[in-house]
C-alpha cells in the first residue's frame, strides 16, 4: 500500500485565483509559458481530474497537482 503524497497548503489571501496564476504563485512552475504548456498537455490536475483551462477559477479547498506535488488553495 502506498502513502499518498503530502498536500501543501498555499494561502492566497482571498476567495479565489485562476489556475495559471496559482501554479506560478505556489511555485509549481516558473513562467507563464511553462504553465500554458503543462495545462494544455494535460499534466495538471484539479481535485484529481485533468483540467486544460488556464483561466479556471479555483476555489478555497481545491487541490492542484503537477509533477507529483499537490497543493491546496487556502484563505
Amino acid at each position: 500500500m502506498t502513502t499518498p503524497d503530502p498536500i501543501d497548503d498555499i494561502p492566497i489571501g482571498g476567495e479565489g485565483i485562476r489556475l495559471g496564476q496559482f501554479l506560478k504563485f505556489a511555485g509549481l512552475l516558473d513562467s507563464g509559458g511553462d504553465v500554458k504548456e503543462a495545462i494544455i498537455d494535460g499534466f495538471v490536475t484539479v481535485n484529481g481530474e485533468v483540467d486544460r483551462r488556464r483561466g479556471r477559477q479555483l476555489q478555497l479547498g481545491d487541490v492542484v497537482t503537477f509533477d507529483g506535488r499537490s497543493v491546496r488553495v487556502c484563505p
